[in-house]
């Protein structure tokens, strides 16, 4: 009912805030014999941490997970996994001057009506800090999918601003502060956020996902789809405003003749649906994409009210982020992934016997 926790079979707790002594997660459902220690978390916490590069909030957290149940002489024992990361980089007074003032388009408003109370410190439970835990949950379940399965789930920045990629490799998407997968146009990114960091002002991204591997049958038929769980997901990262499965909103404009997947003995024709039929995964890879709007906290003054009601001007102090989007590329995977080894571990305990069944078309032609 709080809605702190999400997941059936493989639920997922999270709690703290951006500027308490901790944040963390409690991670219930997780089979039995997965390899695991702290250092596991390390790569995927520092692609998601802030003060990678001075283009995002120059907040530096050392994010360095606790394990504190559930994990056994460095295997999952079956039981809930509880993981802690201290809060060591924290400067509340940043934000003293808006204590009693809500900034435009970020929830301290959303906040203070529905709770009555709220912490003002970098947002509270409100911050992108909480999404720290969610990557931590997701190195497990992207950990149990490979070895499960021989499932990758990756994403990179599609989108920033009005820039698209020109390109697409893979291999480069890791070797610049952007996951941009198009290494020929770094120089321009740098270029465009440093002149948008001076200018104080701030700017949207889009984040695609795709999971190669997924096995056809995973999801359930009317209100369990994978495509509306996965949705929910997404759209729970904070800034989020828009989800698209596959084409997403491009099928709108396409005829039913460009926008069906024709199927061979040889492949699927096309993948418009996003490896997803029916809400059940057809095996083909899982395709989606994230809208993410620009950061709220600005230090360009702008107008609201305060607490009495009173018309006032905020200015927000303190390390932002000029594009949440930039970082947003390994929470949105890891989302992707927790929700995937959900729907395999509720798919395996009510079809386990059903086995595989022909004909498997392959993903592509």
């Amino acid at each position: 009912m709080a809605g702190n926790t999400f997941g059936t079979m493989l639920a997922v707790t999270t709690f703290g805030e951006s500027h308490g002594p901790a944040i963390g997660c409690v991670i219930d459902g997780c089979p039995p014999g997965v390899a695991i220690a702290p250092e596991d978390f390390r790569a995927d916490l520092e692609r998601r941490a802030t003060g990678r590069s001075r283009h995002t909030s120059q907040r530096r957290e050392k994010d360095e997970v606790e394990i504190l149940s559930g994990v056994y002489e460095g295997r999952t024992t079956g039981t809930p996994i509880a993981l802690l990361v201290r809060n060591t980089d924290a400067r509340s007074k940043d934000y003293a001057d808006i204590e009693d003032s809500f900034r435009p388009s970020h929830a301290d408003y959303t906040y203070w009506q529905k709770y009555g109370i709220r912490d003002p410190r970098g947002g509270g439970r409100s911050s992108a800090r909480e999404t720290t835990m969610r990557v931590a949950a997701g190195v497990i379940a992207k950990r149990w999918l490979a070895e499960q399965f021989g499932i990758s789930v990756r994403g990179h920045l599609s989108q920033l601003g009005e820039l698209q990629p020109r390109g697409f490799d893979w291999d480069v998407v890791e070797d610049n502060p952007f996951f941009w997968p198009d290494a020929s146009m770094v120089e321009e990114l740098e270029r465009y956020m440093d002149a948008l960091r001076k200018s104080g002002d701030s700017v949207g991204a889009r984040v695609t996902v795709i999971a190669q591997g997924v096995p056809p049958g995973w999801g359930e038929p009317v209100y369990g789809k994978l495509d509306a769980e996965i949705a929910q997901a997404l759209m729970s990262i904070n800034a989020v405003k828009g989800v698209e499965v596959g084409a997403g909103f491009d099928c709108v404009h396409q005829l039913g003749t460009e926008h069906r997947d024709e199927m061979t003995p040889d492949g699927f024709l096309s993948n418009n649906a996003g490896g997803i039929l029916g809400g059940i995964s057809s095996g083909q890879d899982v395709v989606c994409s994230l809208a993410l709007k620009p950061t709220s906290s600005l230090r360009l003054p702008g107008r609201s009210i305060n607490r009495a009601g009173e018309a006032v001007e905020v200015v927000t102090k303190g390390r932002h982020d000029p594009c949440v989007g930039i970082r947003a590329t390994p929470i949105a995977e890891a989302m992707v992934a927790l929700v995937l080894m959900d729907h395999a571990l509720r798919h395996r305990g009510q079809c386990a016997d059903v086995g595989e069944i022909s004909p498997r078309i392959p993903s592509q032609a």
